[in-house]
Protein backbone atom coordinates (compact mmCIF):
# COMPACT_ATOMS: atom_id res chain seq x y z
CA UNK A 1 0.00 0.00 0.00
CA UNK A 2 2.60 2.57 0.70
CA UNK A 3 5.79 0.44 -0.37
CA UNK A 4 7.89 3.88 -0.91
CA UNK A 5 7.81 4.73 3.02
CA UNK A 6 10.29 3.44 5.18
CA UNK A 7 9.01 0.09 7.41
CA UNK A 8 8.81 2.59 10.73
CA UNK A 9 7.95 5.71 10.47
CA UNK A 10 8.60 8.96 12.40
CA UNK A 11 5.98 11.66 13.15
CA UNK A 12 6.33 13.86 10.44
CA UNK A 13 6.73 10.66 8.09
CA UNK A 14 3.07 9.32 9.28
CA UNK A 15 1.38 13.23 9.10
CA UNK A 16 2.45 13.01 5.28
CA UNK A 17 0.83 9.22 4.67
CA UNK A 18 -2.32 10.32 6.75
CA UNK A 19 -2.76 13.71 5.41
CA UNK A 20 -3.18 15.04 9.15
CA UNK A 21 -1.50 17.81 11.39
CA UNK A 22 0.93 16.74 14.60
CA UNK A 23 -1.59 17.63 17.05
CA UNK A 24 -4.17 14.56 15.12
CA UNK A 25 -1.69 12.07 15.04
CA UNK A 26 -0.44 12.54 18.67
CA UNK A 27 -4.34 12.44 19.48
CA UNK A 28 -5.19 9.02 17.35
CA UNK A 29 -1.37 7.45 19.25
CA UNK A 30 -3.25 8.74 22.74
CA UNK A 31 -6.56 7.80 22.18
CA UNK A 32 -8.27 6.30 24.83
CA UNK A 33 -10.74 3.99 22.58
CA UNK A 34 -8.80 1.29 21.51
CA UNK A 35 -10.65 1.06 18.18
CA UNK A 36 -9.18 4.99 17.30
CA UNK A 37 -6.07 4.48 18.86
CA UNK A 38 -3.12 4.20 15.88
CA UNK A 39 -0.36 1.82 17.30
CA UNK A 40 2.95 3.62 18.00
CA UNK A 41 5.85 3.48 20.30
CA UNK A 42 8.73 5.78 22.05
CA UNK A 43 12.20 5.29 21.39
CA UNK A 44 13.37 7.84 24.11
CA UNK A 45 12.00 11.27 23.15
CA UNK A 46 10.95 10.22 19.66
CA UNK A 47 7.60 8.71 18.63
CA UNK A 48 7.88 5.94 15.97
CA UNK A 49 5.02 4.47 14.24
CA UNK A 50 5.15 1.12 11.95
CA UNK A 51 4.18 1.63 8.53
CA UNK A 52 2.02 -1.44 9.08
CA UNK A 53 0.12 0.34 12.01
CA UNK A 54 -0.82 3.17 9.50
CA UNK A 55 -2.27 0.56 6.87
CA UNK A 56 -4.07 -1.28 9.77
CA UNK A 57 -5.95 1.81 10.99
CA UNK A 58 -7.02 3.09 7.46
CA UNK A 59 -8.67 -0.40 6.66
CA UNK A 60 -10.33 -0.33 10.01
CA UNK A 61 -11.47 3.00 9.83
CA UNK A 62 -12.90 2.22 6.73
CA UNK A 63 -14.17 -0.86 7.60
CA UNK A 64 -12.62 -2.67 4.73
CA UNK A 65 -10.48 -5.38 7.01
CA UNK A 66 -13.54 -7.49 6.93
CA UNK A 67 -13.67 -7.91 3.57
Amino acid sequence: MFEEYPEVLNVDEACELLRCGRNRLYSLINSEDPKNRLKAYKNGRVWKIPRRAIEQYILEQSRLSKI
